[in-house]
């Protein structure tokens, strides 16, 4: 089953927060719009990336065991899951 590639933020920290609006775009005349969802905080593990609940956006840390894979290959996981046991 081909999966379709998530929206990848490569970090430096094993500690992120997403809000689902940040990064969206930017610019000089850009106003932020009121998108996304609640702020949250998640920690990455041992596998080297964490899912956001809410926007599917994947964390993946610099250096880490997955930095340069192919995500679409890899399951999806939130913050306390295990992809071992999908």
């Amino acid at each position: 089953m081909n999966m379709e590639t998530p929206e990848v933020v490569t970090v430096e920290t094993k500690r992120v927060s997403c809000d689902g609006a940040s990064a969206i775009r930017g610019g000089a005349n850009y106003r932020p719009a009121a998108l996304g969802h609640p702020k949250i905080y998640l920690e990455i593990d041992e596998h080297g990336y964490v899912d956001c609940g809410y926007c599917d956006r994947r964390f993946v840390l610099k250096g880490g065991p997955v930095d340069g894979a192919d995500h679409s290959q890899l399951p999806d996981i939130s913050e306390g899951a295990d992809p071992g046991h999908r």
